[in-house]
């Protein structure tokens, strides 16, 4: 997804949002004509997440107010995009600069869909601010990615995908990746990865990224890229089966992660690790009690 299709630039007409919560909504009503409350009261609305009114006018939408929680809480904004109608919005009144990037963010979150394979029934309502926030836009993009890697189904996502996405992000930010796959697992004694792994068409790896200075503080990320797990033979029902894709989950967030934390060129000196496999059903699957041992010296 493109997660700019979520933001209206400056020069964009747009309709006001009231963003509206327990402590101000008293405050703020009592500034309102008794037709706006009326019409309020008739629609029951309540300023709480989730909870959204269009306000009319003389050529249709003059406004709208929108429930949230807590203003400095990205997921309190999240419904706007799909609860507005599409076109752009922009806050009423000025906001601190917290409120006005976690709104960013969370506008961002909830105009997200996964459009890999099908377009999307509806574009979001689009966000218009006076200056978009840099932190939040990188946050929004490492999350977005981690929803569209865990969203990708399996023929699309294996672990030699993993390994291209880690090379890619290596290439972006000056890092170094290393990969042990296949049977050369064994000679490195990583038996494990290679059990889960061995029998699918694709090889079971181990990614490793390192980025950044010696001197810094060593940070260390680790994610399982179990890209479909089948249970080998022990065989999941299929209700236990269907979502297996989702098992990579923690690759996705610590690729993501490192990502973000190359983008941002945070002091630290970073290392990645994730074992990538697909444990598939086949005559060399992973079988119940067997014991994983490394081999020989």
């Amino acid at each position: 997804m493109n997660h700019q299709a979520c933001y209206a630039d400056s020069a964009t007409p747009a309709l006001p949002l009231h963003l509206l919560d327990r402590d101000g909504y008293g405050a703020w009503r009592a500034t309102q004509p008794a037709a706006v409350t009326a019409w309020l009261d008739a629609q029951d609305f309540q300023p709480v997440p989730g909870c959204v009114a269009l306000l009319p006018g003389d050529d249709g939408i003059a406004a709208a107010v929108l429930g949230v929680g807590d203003r400095l809480d990205p997921c309190s904004y999240a419904h706007a995009p799909a609860a507005l109608p599409p076109g752009a919005w922009t806050p009423a009144a000025e906001l601190p600069a917290a409120e006005l990037a976690a709104l960013q963010l969370g506008w961002g979150l909830g105009g997200y869909r996964f459009d890999r394979y099908k377009a999307a029934p509806r574009a979001p309502a689009r966000l218009r601010l006076p200056q978009l926030d840099e932190e939040a836009l990188e946050l929004l993009q490492a999350t977005a990615r981690v929803r569209d890697w865990v969203n990708t189904p399996t023929q699309d996502m294996g672990p030699d995908q993993l390994e291209v996405i880690a090379r890619e992000l290596a290439s972006a930010h000056g890092a170094h990746v290393e990969v042990v796959a296949g049977d050369s697992l064994l000679a490195h004694n990583f038996p494990a990865i290679h059990a889960v792994g061995r029998a699918s068409h694709r090889a079971p790896r181990l990614i490793e990224l390192r980025w950044g200075d010696v001197s810094h503080p060593h940070l260390v990320l680790v994610g399982k890229g179990v890209c479909f797990d089948t249970g080998g033979l022990d065989i999941k029902p299929a209700d236990g089966m269907r979502n297996m894709k989702k098992d990579m989950g923690g690759a996705a967030h610590a690729l993501a992660l490192a990502g973000l934390v190359m983008a941002r060129r945070l002091p630290v000196r970073l290392t990645l690790l994730v074992p990538a496999v697909e444990n598939a059903i086949g005559p060399d699957a992973f079988r119940p009690g067997e014991v994983v041992a490394p081999a020989p010296a």
